[in-house]
C-alpha cells in the first residue's frame, strides 16, 4: 500500500471520533471547522461515517435481501429475515440504524457546508462538493429505501426529510418529487464546484455525474440519464477491468481499480469480521469459520448464468459441493457462496463496496437507449458488457436477434442483474420498472418456501419509517 494510503487510513480512523459531527438533532462543535485544514480533516469524518456499519451494511441488506437473486437458507436472529421476507415493522433495528446513520452523515456535511462561500478558493470549492455529494447520497439512499418508486404517483408520494441545515428542528417528510429535485440540485452544484480529480475513495465530478445519471434513471427522465451517462464515458476517467483481472474485481482496492467510480473505503482496520457484509454471503468453505453463510446466490440466478458456461461472472460464485460432487445444501437451499465482500487485501470479510463503477454506467445509458427508442446503440452497450464478460458469437445480441426476450428493455434489465447482482440494484430495478419480484426456487421465503411474489405496489416494497424517529418527531407521518 503507498504511504498516502497509509496517512488516509490513519486520518480516517482519528477523524471519525475526533471531531464532534453528531446525528442532526445534536450538537456540532462548529469551533473545530475554522480553517482550510479543519474544514479537509472534517470532511475525511464524513466519509467516515459511510465506512460505519450503520451506513454501510445496512445500506447493501436492505436494498440486496429483498430481490430475487439471493436466497436466504433459514431462520435467523439477524433482522434482515424481516427484510428478506416482506414481514417489515417499525421497530426493526436495521432500519434505524440506517436512518440514523445516513442522517448523521448528512448532519456532518451540512456543517462544513455551512462555512464554506463559493468561490473563495479552488480547494474550498472542492471540499464543498464532495460534501454536497455525500448529502445527496444519503438523501437518495433514504427515499429510495423510505419513498415508493418515484413513477409511482410521479413523485408525489411521501419521501424523507430532506436536511440543508443543522438546527434542531422536527421537519416532516418531503414529497419523493421534492427529495429527487434537492438531490438533484445538490449533485448539479457539486459537479460545478470540483475540479480535482480524486481517486474512487473520493467525490468528483464524474462521481457525481455518474450518480446523476442514475436518479435521473429512476424518475425516468431517460434523456438526461443519457446525457450525464454519456459525460462519464466520454471524461475517459474510467475503463472497464479487462476479463481476466475482472474475475476478482472486488478484491482491487478502490484507488487502484480502473472501472471504479467512487466505493466506501475500507482500510484493514475497518475489518469487521463477522459483522461485514460478505460474513452473511461467505464462510472460508476450508476453515467454515470465518462469517455465518447463511444467505445464498438463489438456483434462478445461477441457471440464468449457468445458461453460458464461459461467462467469467461465475467466479463471484461458489458452488459447494460434497466429494461426490454433489451439491451441498441448508434446509434444502443450494449453497452458492458470494463472494464479491470478500478477501480484500486477503482478509476474508473486508471489502470497500462499490456504489458506482463504469460497467453501471454503460447499463444506465443502455437502459435510457431502450426506453428512448434507440435499440441499437441499447445493444451495443449489453454487448459491450456481456463481451468484458469473456462471452462473444452467438452470445452477444443483435436487434434481430433477442435470444426469446420480447423487448431490447428485457435484454437491458437481464444483463443489469448478470453484471450488478449482489450490488444491491435489483429489487430497485424491478419495482421502479413496474415489475414483480418472483421468487419461484427454494428458499426461507416465508409459509411458502418455494414461491413468492411481491408486486410493485406491495405496501412492503418499501421501510416503515423507523418508530424511534416518528415517536421523536410527531411531524413524521408513517407509511401504510
Amino acid at each position: 500500500m503507498k504511504t498516502h494510503h497509509i496517512l488516509m487510513a490513519a486520518v480516517l480512523s482519528l477523524t471519525a471520533c475526533s471531531k464532534n459531527l453528531e446525528p442532526y438533532n445534536g450538537k456540532s462543535d462548529k469551533t473545530a471547522l475554522e480553517t482550510p485544514e479543519d474544514l479537509q480533516t472534517a470532511t475525511y469524518g464524513v466519509y467516515a461515517g459511510l465506512v460505519d456499519r450503520k451506513y454501510t451494511k445496512n445500506l447493501n441488506q436492505l436494498g440486496e435481501y429483498p430481490g430475487d437473486d439471493v436466497a436466504l437458507s433459514g431462520a435467523t436472529g439477524d433482522q434482515v429475515f424481516y427484510t428478506y421476507t416482506y414481514t417489515h415493522f417499525p421497530g426493526m433495528g436495521n432500519t434505524e440504524q440506517f436512518w440514523q446513520g445516513a442522517y448523521k452523515v448528512i448532519y456532518s456535511a451540512n456543517a462544513i457546508i455551512e462555512k464554506i462561500t463559493d468561490g473563495t478558493s479552488a480547494q474550498l470549492d472542492q471540499l464543498k462538493g464532495e460534501n454536497l455529494y455525500l448529502r445527496a447520497m444519503a438523501h437518495f439512499d433514504l427515499v429510495r429505501l423510505f419513498g415508493r418508486p418515484y413513477l409511482q404517483g410521479n413523485g408525489n408520494n411521501p419521501g424523507v426529510v430532506i436536511k440543508d441545515n443543522t438546527r434542531d428542528d422536527r421537519p416532516a417528510r418531503s414529497s419523493v418529487k421534492a427529495v429527487y429535485d434537492f438531490v438533484i440540485s445538490d449533485l448539479q452544484k457539486a459537479a460545478a464546484l470540483m475540479t480535482m480529480n480524486k481517486n474512487a475513495a473520493f467525490a468528483s465530478k464524474e462521481v457525481a455525474e455518474a450518480l446523476l445519471a442514475r436518479v435521473y434513471l429512476y424518475m425516468g427522465d431517460n434523456a438526461n440519464a443519457l446525457k450525464y451517462a454519456e459525460k462519464v464515458i466520454s471524461s475517459n476517467r474510467y475503463h472497464l477491468m479487462a476479463t481476466q483481472p475482472y474475475k476478482t474485481y472486488f478484491r482491487v482496492v478502490p484507488e487502484e481499480n480502473p472501472e471504479t467510480i467512487f466505493a466506501i473505503r475500507h482500510t484493514v482496520a475497518d475489518d469487521r469480521g463477522k459483522d461485514a457484509i460478505g460474513s452473511m454471503y461467505y464462510n472460508d468453505p476450508v476453515t467454515q469459520s470465518t462469517g455465518w453463510g447463511e444467505v445464498y446466490a438463489s438456483v434462478a440466478f445461477v441457471k440464468l448464468l449457468d445458461k453460458y458456461p464461459e461467462d467469467v461472472r461465475h467466479s463471484f460464485i461458489e458452488p459447494q459441493r460434497d466429494g461426490n460432487g454433489n451439491m451441498l445444501k441448508r434446509n434444502q437451499t443450494p449453497i452458492y457462496y458470494i463472494n464479491k465482500y470478500n478477501w480484500q487485501e486477503g482478509i476474508a470479510n473486508l471489502s470497500s463496496p462499490v456504489i458506482l463503477r463504469l460497467a453501471e454506467v454503460y447499463l444506465v445509458r443502455a437502459e435510457a437507449n431502450a426506453k428512448l427508442g434507440n435499440d441499437a446503440a441499447a445493444i451495443a452497450d449489453v454487448n459491450l458488457i456481456r463481451s468484458r464478460a469473456g462471452l462473444s458469437g452467438n452470445a452477444l445480441y443483435t436487434t434481430g436477434n433477442l435470444k426469446g426476450h420480447a423487448t431490447v428493455l428485457e435484454v437491458v434489465l437481464e444483463e443489469r442483474r448478470l453484471e450488478l447482482a449482489f450490488e444491491a440494484h435489483r429489487p430497485y430495478d424491478l419495482f421502479r420498472n413496474n415489475l414483480p419480484m418472483v421468487r419461484a426456487y427454494p428458499g426461507f421465503h416465508g409459509n411458502n418456501q418455494y414461491d413468492l411474489t411481491i408486486q410493485p405496489n406491495d405496501p412492503q416494497v418499501i421501510n416503515y419509517i423507523p418508530e424511534r424517529e416518528t415517536g421523536l418527531n410527531p411531524n413524521l407521518t408513517q407509511n401504510p
